[in-house]
């Protein structure tokens, strides 16, 4: 097998949830760059015409379909009507997630009252379960169903370097609803694999995005928070793109309930700076 045969995922159908604005946005993009026939789910209408818009303007394969990743009914019929489409469904992106506020401390450390464990508010922690988890149930089941005839498929979820570290700056609801969701992926990869379909996640740690009211996208904020990643910057949406690609090509053959930490470092720890 060539480079090019490789990483080639020419002609295959794709769905990515979530995936009008940031990183959804980038994976849409390089999928459709490379030849895939994609189906963007998203529930803002708004942003996604624009996002299918901007993409077809460049001559790519691209489609919207508006849904509720929480609605499984609206699902059922976005995914239908990518795989008739393209004839196929190969990729599925289950991207779509939601933050859940700020954590108990701020960023400069100081203690936010009302975010404490005792008082969290319920249902800012179902609204974070029901985006974030069972989106992305919703989008493997409907993925495995298309998938199964054939005995193929790729299969990425997002999850959250926060599902393996823990942050006081980041809603509770958040951490743990992605750490349930990388033990979702785990728990899928091992059914599916049975029947050829490879399932792993993404952990990204900091982008600049609009999650959480696109507080990570301030230039005040990456000044005082990115010098303590590793890497010391946030991340951009399109460096994901590489990643993206690998996991929906034939060149991840033999990864199954992975979870990629793409977090410059910041699992390892935070990393003082001299002055």
């Amino acid at each position: 097998m060539t480079l090019d045969e490789m990483f080639s995922i020419q002609d295959q159908g794709a769905v990515v949830t979530g995936g009008a604005s940031g990183i959804g946005f980038a994976i849409s993009e390089v999928l459709a760059e490379q030849g895939a026939i994609v189906t963007i789910i998203d529930r803002n209408a708004t942003v996604l015409n624009d996002a299918v818009d901007a993409l077809k303007a460049r001559g790519l394969d691209v489609r919207g379909a508006t849904a509720d990743v929480r609605d499984p009914d609206a699902m059922r019929v976005a995914f239908d009507a990518a795989h008739d489409a393209a004839g196929r469904l190969d990729i599925t992106f289950a991207n779509a997630g939601i933050g859940a506020g700020p954590g108990f401390m701020d960023r400069k450390g100081v203690f936010t009252p009302g975010n404490e464990i005792e008082n969290y508010d319920l249902d800012r922690w179902e609204s974070t379960f029901e985006v974030n988890l069972k989106g992305a149930l919703i989008a493997i089941q409907n993925a495995a169903r298309l998938m199964k005839p054939r005995k193929s498929g790729r299969i990425i979820v997002t999850s959250s370097v926060t599902a393996v570290i823990a942050s006081p700056v980041v809603g509770i609801s958040y951490p743990v609803s992605k750490a349930a969701v990388a033990q979702l992926v785990r728990l899928a990869a091992l059914e599916l694999v049975n029947y050829g379909i490879l399932v792993n996640a993404i952990a990204p740690g900091a982008f600049a995005t609009p999650i959480g009211g696109g507080g990570m996208m301030d230039p005040a904020v990456e000044a005082v928070l990115g010098p303590s990643i590793p890497i010391a910057r946030f991340a951009r949406p399109n460096e994901m793109k590489g990643l993206a690609l690998y996991l929906a090509s034939p060149a991840c053959s033999y990864m199954v309930g992975s979870q990629l930490l793409y977090d410059g470092g910041l699992a390892l720890g935070r990393l003082p700076r001299p002055e």
